[in-house]
């Protein structure tokens, strides 16, 4: 008997212990995650061709979702013993020159002075020219559709390069609303302005794309794998476009862009490097001991956009329209509603995200707003470029 009630009598007490144990944690914050140092992060670079445009923020806490903004600054582009250039301030936290173009024999720096008082720089750069794109081409695989770039540089200057993209495609709706509840008179109307028929989505590229020429014979790019869309893609359902942007960098400003590419995109397996302190070119002047991040180059910039259209993808691609979730629509069965105007009043009256779409003998269809307009999804107003 006691031999088997001990370890019984044992067990227990384990257990009653892990219980009380259990009750007693209480969650813990380190001080660095509930208190996040405020450093200025400088988003940009100074454009030997053009406007120069660049987002001033502030870290963030972990826990919070988003960067707050600098404004209030006084934002400049520097010639090395030469003018200065003014930036104008935007929304957001973004500032702006009028178009630039700078003399690529001599040296440049950004500056900035905050409203707190605080003096911050980049170091001089040089000016690099950046050579014109040759060619982006597609071509379909068994997944989807690949997309390259090619570009090269005669004078060997280049070397190093970095794309981002921004990505344009139609979208329409499966759904046309025909009716509408008004608030006011509570009660259902013919929809006198239609939803749009058609829409443009724009997003543009997040990844960070490098490239260096420094082991090759030439300074060449020859189909550099820029993009993958998988053959159900809804911005293949009617039209889709892409403009390149092709830029060429200093060996230091490429090599920030590498280790951020490194610490943002190759973690995640124990066999994966461990990210590492990212040391841009920005100082406060104000206080040497306060780190300020971010990477300012001075460069030019090369574009080239294409298209590519549903007709010129194989014909067995199951492509979606992205609406997929709003069919089938929702019934509403009137024969059971007493009081009409009162029902759709608490159904499609103020913050409501449910539109009546047609009435028919003795019922309704609805669906969301979502499915409905399309510009929640982007703009009905029709791209300048688009073919």
């Amino acid at each position: 008997m006691h031999a088997i009630s001990f370890p019984v009598r044992l067990g227990l007490c384990w257990s009653l212990l892990l219980m009380v144990l259990a009750g007693c944690v209480d969650p813990y914050t380190p001080d660095a995650i509930s208190v996040a140092p405020s450093y200025l992060v400088v988003d940009g670079f100074i454009n030997a061709s053009g406007i120069t445009e660049v987002k001033l923020s502030r870290t963030y806490n972990v826990k919070d979702f988003s960067s707050p903004p600098v404004t209030r600054a006084t934002v400049a582009v520097e010639e090395e013993g030469g003018p200065r250039y003014l930036l104008r301030e935007g929304a957001g936290g973004t500032y702006a020159s009028s178009p630039l173009t700078l003399d690529r024999n001599r040296r440049y720096r950004l500056r900035i002075n905050t409203s707190e008082g605080k003096d911050y720089a980049s170091e001089f750069v040089p000016v690099k020219i950046t050579p014109p794109i040759d060619s982006v081409t597609w071509r379909t695989t068994p997944d989807g559709v690949s997309i390259y770039v090619n570009s090269h540089d005669d004078t060997g200057a280049s070397q190093y390069y970095r794309w981002d993209y921004e990505e344009t495609w139609e979208t329409s709706p499966v759904i046309s609303p025909e009716l509408e509840y008004v608030s006011a008179t509570r009660s259902l109307q013919p929809i006198t302005t239609p939803f749009p028929h058609l829409c443009w989505s724009t997003e543009k590229s997040t990844a960070i794309s490098l490239f260096k020429t420094t082991t090759l014979s030439r300074d060449l790019v020859s189909n550099y794998p820029l993009r993958d869309l998988p053959t159900i893609s809804e911005r293949f359902f009617s039209k889709y476009s892409i403009l390149v942007k092709q830029r060429a960098m200093t060996r230091p400003e490429y090599d920030y862009w590498d280790q951020l590419k490194k610490n943002t995109e190759n973690i995640g397996t124990l066999f994966d490097p461990l990210p590492s302190q990212l040391t841009g070119n920005v100082r406060c002047l104000s206080n040497e001991d306060e780190p300020a991040l971010g990477f300012i180059g001075a460069h030019s910039v090369t574009e080239r956009r294409i298209f590519i259209s549903r007709a010129q993808l194989p014909g067995g691609w199951r492509v979606q329209h992205g609406y997929e979730s709003c069919l089938p629509v929702s019934t509403i069965d009137l024969a059971f509603v007493r009081d009409v105007p009162a029902f759709f009043q608490s159904q499609f009256g103020p913050g409501s995200n449910r539109v009546p779409v047609a009435y028919g003998t003795g019922g309704l269809l609805a669906s969301t707003r979502e499915c409905v307009d399309c510009r929640l999804r982007g703009t009905a107003v029709r791209p300048t470029f688009w073919q």
